[in-house]
């Protein structure tokens, strides 16, 4: 009995510490809301000075993660997404600064009008006011939330996970004295990682104190948070993103888009999965591109009339329906060959998982077909799958890569951190 209670009291008192978590991140977001961008610009500046300044220091953390993730076996993905160095903290920093010279979405009209009885409207961008981020083995997100929402006037409350443990904890003391040192709330960056999955749990029901929650991570950890999440979500997806090589594709253009898809950074949810070749081209273009894969280091998981045309010494073994279904997030790729657009279009709508599909084509009615047909949150014409990115798309730092349809959808950068009012001005006005 008294265990039960115990643990009983242990969930009230995580409950409680949320929640007081959550108070004051909602106390600080309504400073935050009336923040001039000058003084947000100076803060995330401020931000990014101090992330250089004690690299180091995160660094020294980082490794204690590392060694960790190490230790419990975490895939060389996963360890590649966790790994920080000083190249990297200056590319954060770099993108903090990048997102102060972006414009500020708050104030700004959507749309406005004058009914025809004088009333005077105008819909304008507010902040969300308390954004909560849960999210899987990637300090780099850390300091993204926090940039982006500093910039869209809100406070974000931190859920890191386990893996990146240390690396969070010294990122975000470094983040919150910052701002407390330009004047701003420290609480308006604030973590929960020293509460665990209880915590997390507990930030998932706290409606009424955050106003959205984003997933980022595995598809375990966004559908958990999707299943059991009374605060709004929105979803991000995994990414099972295909690339299409039609029958008029430029072979020497389509090979180069095929390996940076795959091979650039394997580990990223826009990388390429799964290749699909029209028939007609498969003969003349998988060979070299099969054997470039295979020089670097890929693994080919084909089909039957794929494996009649893998060049000797190419790593291969016969796909299945759980190749197609799968986001590898490593040296793997699944191909098939294809009878025709319209299977391409028929394999991409039963295996995808909404986030990136791209084709290599000369023929314009193809890729006009491609990006109407296919409903995905980004779909590419001869380019790399790779380009699915807020910094790509010049949003500045992304919070995610939305594959949900409401609100916010692909890249989600300063705009979808925000919702929006009605101001309405009258001169008296009463309604008959």
């Amino acid at each position: 009995m008294r265990t039960i209670l115990g643990l009983m009291n242990d969930q009230s008192d995580i409950r409680e510490r949320v929640l007081d978590v959550a108070r004051a991140a909602k106390r600080a977001s309504r400073s935050l809301a009336t923040a001039t961008r000058a003084t947000k610009d100076a803060a995330l500046h401020g931000l990014a000075d101090a992330l250089v300044e004690h690299a180091d220091e995160i660094i020294a953390a980082n490794a204690r993660d590392l060694e960790r993730g190490e230790a419990n076996g975490m895939k060389p993905s996963l360890l590649d997404r966790l790994r920080l160095d000083h190249a990297r903290i200056d590319a954060i920093a770099a993108a903090l600064r990048e997102l102060a010279a972006l414009p500020d979405p708050i104030g700004e009209v959507v749309r406005g009008s004058t009914l025809p009885n004088g009333l005077k409207l105008r819909q304008v961008r507010v902040p969300m006011g308390v954004v909560g981020m849960i999210y899987e083995a990637r300090p780099n997100v850390t300091v993204d939330a926090a940039g982006l929402a500093l910039k869209s006037g809100n406070a974000v409350i931190l859920r890191g996970g386990s893996a990146a443990a240390s690396s969070n904890e010294v990122i975000v003391d470094v983040l919150a004295r910052a701002l407390k040192a330009q004047g701003l709330p420290p609480e308006a960056i604030q973590s929960i990682d020293a509460y665990g999955r209880a915590g997390a749990v507990e930030l998932m029901r706290a409606r009424g104190l955050v106003d959205v929650l984003v997933p980022r991570g595995g598809a375990d950890l966004i559908q958990t948070v999707v299943r059991e999440s009374t605060v709004p979500v929105i979803e991000t997806g995994v990414g099972n993103c295909h690339v299409f090589v039609d029958a008029s594709a430029d072979v020497e253009q389509a090979i180069p888009i095929v390996l940076n898809s795959k091979t650039q950074r394997t580990g990223v949810c826009n990388a390429a999965e799964t290749l699909l070749v029209h028939a007609d081209a498969a003969a003349g273009f998988l060979p070299p591109a099969l054997a470039a894969l295979g020089a670097a280091g890929v693994t080919i998981h084909g089909d039957e009339r794929t494996a009649a045309l893998v060049p000797e010494g190419v790593a291969f073994v016969a796909a299945t329906d759980e190749d197609w279904a799968t986001e590898y997030l490593s040296l793997d790729l699944a191909v098939r060959v294809v009878d025709s657009i319209d299977a391409a279009i028929e394999h991409i709508g039963t295996w995808s998982s909404g986030h990136t599909e791209a084709i290599c084509t000369r023929d314009l009615r193809s890729a006009e077909r491609f990006t109407s047909e296919i409903d995905s949150a980004a779909l590419i014409v001869n380019a790399s799958t790779r380009f699915t990115d807020g910094g790509q798309f010049g949003l500045g730092a992304e919070i995610g890569i939305s594959t949900q349809k409401l609100h916010a959808r692909g890249p989600m950068g300063l705009g979808e951190l925000t919702t929006t009012s009605w101001i309405v001005h009258g001169d008296g006005h009463i309604r008959a």
